[in-house]
């Protein structure tokens, strides 16, 4: 939950813009990575790019920046792989080498820059409802459409 004295407010131009400050835990599904970090739960995006899908092994990742500074790996030995992205920038992307859980990424030439954790894998996900989506000329039609499925609350 995001407590009301986490809003800070700035700036852009005339118009102002309200970012909020969320302090979030991570870990992978057996528990040997753990990290913690700070997020603006407004910058919450789902990528349908190929490698995105490919790399979840689903058809969407949901992601969100840590803030600068914030990302602190409290317990664990991550492995890394790193990517080249179509316009040539190498992303690491980090996950757990005993479960194999996609945990985040970051910019692979400046370690520690641009962490993206993956939303799955943080415990305060209800939170992170995404704002906004990328790559959709990849996304997969049916993504659009799962309200019509049919549901249930267990298998």
């Amino acid at each position: 939950m995001v407590e009301p004295a986490a809003w800070v407010k700035a700036t852009v131009g005339v118009e102002p813009v309200t970012a909020v400050r969320m302090h979030v835990h991570g870990s992978c599904h057996c528990g040997a990575i753990r990290y913690e970090a700070t997020v603006d739960p407004q910058r919450t995006g789902l990528c349908h790019c190929t490698d995105c899908q490919k790399l979840t092994g689903s058809a969407y990742r949901v992601s969100v920046p840590a803030e600068d500074g914030s990302f602190r790996l409290l317990a664990g030995e991550p492995r890394v792989y790193v990517k080249r992205g179509d316009a040539g920038s190498r992303r690491a992307q980090v996950f757990c080498p005993t479960c194999g859980s996609p945990l985040y990424t970051y910019d692979a030439d400046r370690p520690g820059v641009g962490i993206g954790l993956r939303v799955g894998c943080i415990e305060e996900r209800e939170a992170l409802v995404p704002h906004k989506q990328k790559w959709c000329r990849s996304a997969l039609r049916w993504t659009q459409s799962l309200e019509s499925l049919p549901s249930a609350d267990g298998e």
